[in-house]
């Protein structure tokens, strides 16, 4: 379905299982010849792909934007964020050379990085072409094969990339998609030529999708599953940069983004202050049709993700808190059925509330007054899900300090969501393990091999 009108987008079947099995026996086939192409060769495929993602962003964006229901500026940054990811994956060799151990006159070790073989992986639809090129640039450079299984509910961009890189000169079989639904994810994951999966999605999928990696054969898994973050704003901080950073830290794409920080920790100092200009730029906010270049808020996922966050606004009213902005259905000229809610702003949030404890996945921001530096960092890390945090100070020396403190993989000071394929993305705890982007993903996706060489005779030790 097309979120911004509620229309008909496009049809399509989930893959069967014996359709998964063709698909994974043809990825396994191609790998090994793509394994043994040169570093050039692949340098080459992933430039080229960087260079078209680049030359067609304004029609895959218009694609992710029908298919999303974000707005088009953000689906154009997303594209482009794709482009600086093939181009950094596509000098990323030398990361991948081993290393020589002398450890004697007559003896050596070496070892090599070697691709792991056909991966599967597993999209979400808040970021559809961004999560597809974020385990698929760093795959490919590493020799592998992937079978890609987009979201059911942004399934289209995904076969974009596909196209663009088969016109850049992947061979056939080296990058598949396949569409369908968790049944579908189950047959590809637990197939025994499968080497390895990454998934992005919720906790609950996350588990089952652990469990079924080990009940045929054990593959390595990464996870990158969702969060409960929290943004501290302090007394020293600069106000207006504070109300930025919540805002960017709740309202990108409806706020549908796993390290979203949906408590926002206030200083009472600057309280006052704060809420007021975070209610004014809030309200402020354009919500129309995602397709125009005006629109700040666009339409939500499906009208069940709406509902869900509305039951989300809905509770907290209901256990006490109180509603100052937004959390209201909008109705967009000529896109009457379209997924559209205003971000909201909720007050008196204490931590027995629902909203306090779960993953919200909307537009939905807790202002939440704190006293000392020692208290904010216990709310903030006041939860299982280790995805993100941030803060936001003029002084150094604290962020330094209350960096250290927060249990998150990724922690943001004067800003909140950046991003950028030299930097790994991640979370621990229950928001899963494993990283994307950067180096350090190369170790998902290889396999390493040590060779201890012995240049004389073997002396007999019996």
């Amino acid at each position: 379905m097309e979120p911004r009108s509620g229309r008909k987008l496009a049809t399509w079947h989930y893959a069967t299982a014996e359709q998964v099995d063709l698909v994974v026996k043809t990825a396994k086939q191609a790998q090994k010849t793509w394994a043994g192409s040169t570093w050039m060769k692949r340098n080459e495929v992933l430039k080229k792909t960087a260079e078209l993602l680049k030359t067609h962003c304004d029609d895959i964006a218009y694609w992710e934007c029908l298919s999303n229901g974000k707005p088009i500026s953000e689906a154009k940054a997303d594209v482009l964020s794709c482009v600086d990811t093939f181009n950094f994956y596509s000098g990323i060799a030398h990361d991948l050379l081993g290393h020589h151990i002398p450890l004697d006159p007559s003896r050596y070790a070496y070892t090599r990085r070697l691709p792991i073989g056909v991966v599967a992986a597993i999209g979400a639809w808040n970021y559809p072409i961004q999560t597809c090129t974020w385990k698929t640039a760093p795959a490919l450079a590493c020799g592998n094969s992937i079978i890609y299984k987009p979201s059911p509910l942004s399934p289209v961009t995904a076969l974009i990339l596909g196209e663009i890189l088969k016109t850049s000169g992947l061979p056939d079989g080296v990058f598949n998609v396949i569409q369908g639904d968790a049944e579908t994810a189950q047959h590809l994951i637990q197939h025994r030529d499968v080497a390895k999966v990454s998934f992005t999605g919720s906790i609950p999928t996350g588990k089952k999708i652990m469990a079924a990696c080990a009940e045929r054969n054990i593959k390595p898994v990464t996870m990158e599953l969702g969060g409960k973050s929290a943004l501290i704003v302090f007394e020293d901080a600069d106000v207006d940069s504070g109300v930025a950073c919540a805002m960017m830290a709740n309202f990108y794409s409806q706020g549908q983004v796993c390290s979203n920080a949906s408590k926002v920790l206030v200083h009472k100092s600057v309280l006052k202050e704060f809420t007021e200009k975070l209610v004014e730029k809030t309200k402020e906010l354009k919500i129309g049709d995602p397709l125009k270049a005006e629109t700040q808020v666009g339409a939500h996922i499906s009208e069940e993700h709406r509902a869900r966050v509305e039951g989300y606004i809905n509770g907290a009213i209901n256990e006490g808190a109180t509603k100052i902005c937004g959390g209201d259905r909008i109705q967009v000229p000529g896109l009457d059925n379209g997924y559209y809610l205003s971000p909201c702003i909720l007050t008196d949030i204490t931590p027995n509330m629902t909203v306090y404890k779960e993953e919200i996945f909307g537009a939905v921001l807790l202002i939440i007054p704190f006293d000392t530096e020692e208290e904010a960092v216990r709310i903030a890390n006041d939860t299982d899900m280790g995805l993100a945090a941030g803060l936001v100070t003029k002084d150094l020396a604290k962020s330094y300090r209350i960096s250290e403190q927060l249990n998150a993989g990724n922690v943001y000071v004067n800003t909140f969501n950046d991003v950028s394929p030299l930097v790994p993305f991640g979370g621990i705890g229950e928001s899963g393990f494993g990283r994307e982007n950067g180096v350090a993903v190369l170790e998902h996706y290889t396999q390493l091999k040590s060779v201890f060489v012995n240049t004389g005779t073997c002396p007999n030790p019996f």
